[in-house]
């Protein structure tokens, strides 16, 4: 890529030398640390994986990017925090990123934001059924040995849109036009196992009973005797999905919004509540459990009240659940309420990724690109979950492992044997890099 060498930046002087810069330094990146990526990505086999899933219609005979190379660079610099395809027009010709694409810096550069963007809308909904199911069975193959059990988080989030996107709808909740992406975790590890771009309105507990079935399936077939616990708020809190859960042994606890039924067996609570408030002056909790079947219902279910009382008013909230053991105040407290990790989840996912770069007009090039940044999310948290987990950096966040061990300024140099990456000598955390090599590279 053609640099202007006439451009110079002039700073403060110092003992009366000018002191300039500019961006004539060859071949140099700014981001060393994404050699680490390269190899996490290359242990798990994600982007392999996904390779195989894409079905390339292109005439192979005019193609100089293939689909592996393409999925490389977008994913990686998307990790890298280059979230945005034009970014691609600046990068092609880093020697670091061609490197973790399999390239010498002395070859041809990697693709353009053109190639890329055409390549974005070539998918169609059967690559993108199949890059799902990569995922969930990247999860499972992500352990040596089966779980005895796992805890499917599932929440949604807003991605706002600016233009004529295909289903960008209005959603009255958010106030605006937008995506309601949904997200499913592994409530223990966070792992992501699955994800899905969907129109920006609630989904129906058909959509929400589909989706579950789909991943359940997956992961029973590869551990048959795994159980498997459901938990999310309110929006999940279906008859579908509580029917289904039912017959094929699929634990749920949901948050339940409130209706009269309820709110009048839920008095009492609220009263015991307010008066320890009253007899205490601090925040009341009372729990109390019954047992309800809504009109649409297959059964009776155990619903958990929690009614609260302190300076602020009373607060009751409700929950459903199959688990039928333990104390309401338990599964209430430590089981549903620890679903609010999952937000630290989304955050890494929509904040630190900027998964919400949909500003395709198609609707499956931007289901597409929201798969990409679910693929940078595995990678990172791969990274962090296995080279990072005796470090200080252990729960660090996507944008401190980006900023700390990936945004490392390194000279390269091709040499007639090898390339060698040179790093800054004054670069603080070397003994964590060297530790993340031996993790990621040396052990199997």
């Amino acid at each position: 890529m053609d640099k202007d060498s006439q451009l110079s930046l002039d700073f403060k002087t110092i003992s009366g030398k000018r002191v300039t810069a500019d961006f004539t330094g060859g071949d140099v990146t700014s981001d060393g640390g994404v050699l680490l990526l390269r190899e996490v990505a290359d242990k798990i086999g994600i982007i392999d994986q996904l390779t195989d899933a894409i079905t390339d219609n292109r005439h192979q005979s005019y193609v100089r990017h293939d689909v592996k190379s393409l999925l490389t660079q977008r994913i990686l610099q998307i990790a890298c925090g280059y979230e945005d395809a034009d970014d691609a027009d600046a990068l092609r010709a880093d020697p670091g990123f061609k490197v973790s694409c399999d390239r010498l810096p002395s070859d041809a550069d990697l693709a353009s934001q053109p190639t890329m963007s055409r390549f974005e809308n070539t998918l169609t909904s059967k690559d993108i059924r199949r890059i799902a199911d990569v995922l969930i069975d990247r999860f499972i193959s992500s352990y040596k040995t089966p779980l005895e059990g796992i805890i499917l988080d599932i929440d949604d989030t807003n991605d706002p849109t600016h233009g004529a996107q295909q289903l960008s709808l209005f959603n009255g909740y958010h106030d605006e036009y937008c995506y309601m992406p949904i997200l499913i975790y592994e409530g223990v590890s966070g792992d992501l196992i699955s994800g899905i771009l969907r129109p920006g309105k609630r989904p129906t507990g058909k959509e929400v009973r589909s989706l579950i079935k789909r991943i359940v399936t997956r992961i029973r077939t590869a551990w048959p005797s795994v159980e498997i616990l459901v938990r999310g708020d309110s929006h999940y809190a279906s008859p579908e999905l509580f029917s289904w859960c039912d017959s094929h042994d699929v634990f749920y606890i949901l948050g339940l919004a409130s209706n009269a039924i309820l709110a009048e067996r839920a008095r009492e609570a609220i009263v015991a509540a307010r008066r320890e408030y009253e007899r205490t002056g601090e925040k009341s909790r009372i729990f109390r459990q019954i047992r309800y079947q809504a009109g649409t219902w297959h059964r009776e279910l155990r619903i958990i009240i929690m009614a609260e009382a302190s300076k602020q008013g009373d607060n009751v909230r409700f929950i459903v659940t199959s688990l039928e053991c333990s104390l309401p105040a338990f599964l209430y407290q430590t089981v549903y309420c620890d679903r609010g990790r999952m937000e630290n989840f989304i955050k890494e996912h929509k904040v630190a990724l900027k998964s919400g770069r949909t500003s395709c007009h198609r609707y499956m090039a931007n289901f597409f690109r929201f798969m990409l940044h679910s693929a940078a999310y595995v990678i990172l948290h791969t990274l962090r979950k296995t080279a990072l987990a005796d470090t200080d950096f252990a729960a660090a966040q996507f944008d401190t492992i980006r900023l700390r061990f990936l945004k490392i300024g390194a000279e390269v140099r091709e040499l007639k044997t090898r390339v060698r990456f040179i790093f800054p000598a004054s670069f603080p955390l070397q003994d964590i890099v060297t530790a993340m090599y031996k993790s990621v590279v040396i052990r199997t």
